[in-house]
């Protein structure tokens, strides 16, 4: 499709082989409704990027504008080992980009489907890291909203006692930004469906506790294979965050203990004050619980290793947008 096609239809357009703003765009790495990440050559360093180019009509609203060159400022101020680095963001020539690290590897989605369930302390390596990402943020006042295994990536490690290095993406967009632009409306929200918090499904503020259940989402699917709830109808797996109790993972997981599943049930909480205050205090219980579960084999090999070596010469569903791929219920906006 071109990019003129693309424009016509109020898409992101492909721009190989274009130069913005000092990068000069190769192959796409992903695409979504409003917004496309290419693999691009920062011409002024000689390094290879991750550039995330927005939608032409979000750049001709004012408001987004504003908040877009707040919020990125804010991502790009985090500076931890665990949250991809935000280089640049900006506009040029009509649209606004977010240049962020490349990094080589496979998130979690992918690793998941591969693997099925993790270790204990597989999943507590993992999950530490994140919450390490998040509760940082949170200390910037920002709430990534989205927390799913899409937006972990998991490279190679360090060595033996560190043989994951984690990062979680996608913080130059914040999704409340879109809210002023007109693509959501009374009544929908943007998140995924398998992750997203009772308080954003009804449109109530949120704040850093919305990302423990969402991260509490995740560590159920780390530790089972399958996110806490499981329905055919996305209607009724609204309902289900909203209204139903989390199964504990001991359900499928006869291994785990039942303070295990004390510790999930609280991250997963349907009111945000019963739930864990960070996603750092959440880990911590979990690993003290995880002590006293029965031991799992750790796989053969190194995960991450295998995973890095693996992976193709294009990076996969880490670098999609924050809107997620199309048919995809699991990275799916509503």
């Amino acid at each position: 499709m071109t990019g003129a096609a693309d424009a016509a239809r109020g898409r992101p357009p492909g721009l190989p082989g274009r130069r913005i703003a000092g990068y000069l765009v190769e192959d796409e790495i992903g695409r979504g409704g409003m917004a496309v990440v290419h693999r691009a050559r920062d011409l002024r360093l000689d390094r290879t990027v991750a550039l995330k180019v927005l939608a032409p009509e979000l750049a001709r609203n004012d408001t987004f504008r504003r908040r877009f060159a707040h919020e990125s400022k804010v991502a790009a101020a985090i500076d931890h080992p665990h949250i991809v680095p935000v280089y640049e963001a900006g506009e040029a020539e009509g649209l606004l980009f977010i240049a962020m690290r490349y990094v080589a590897g496979q998130d979690l989605r992918a690793l998941l489907d591969r693997t099925g369930p993790l270790p204990v302390p597989t999943v507590t390596r993992i999950a530490g890291q994140v919450a390490s990402a998040l509760d940082a943020a949170h200390a910037h006042d920002l709430v990534h909203r989205d927390v799913k295994p899409g937006n972990i990536l998991v490279a190679e490690g360090t060595d033996g006692d560190h043989p994951e290095h984690v990062y979680l993406t996608d913080f130059g967009l914040t999704k409340k930004s879109l809210s002023l632009t007109g693509f959501t409306t009374v009544g929908q929200f943007v998140g995924t469906l398998d992750y997203v918090a009772p308080e954003q499904i009804s449109g109530k503020p949120v704040d850093g506790r919305c990302d423990v259940y969402g991260l509490g989402c995740v560590v159920h699917e780390m530790l089972t294979g399958g996110p806490p709830f499981r329905r055919d109808d996305d209607l009724a797996l609204l309902w289900a965050h909203q209204y139903d109790p989390p199964p504990p993972p001991s359900a499928e997981r006869p291994e785990l203990s039942p303070e295990v599943d004390a510790v999930l049930a609280k991250a997963l909480a349907k009111a945000p004050e019963d739930r864990w205050d960070g996603c750092l205090e959440f880990i911590r219980a979990l690993r003290a619980a995880g002590a006293g579960s029965g031991r799992w084999p750790e796989p053969a090999g190194d995960v991450a290793g295998d995973a890095a070596r693996d992976a193709p010469a294009a990076p996969p569903s880490w670098a999609l947008p924050v809107f997620g791929k199309s048919g995809d219920r699991r990275d799916r906006p509503s």
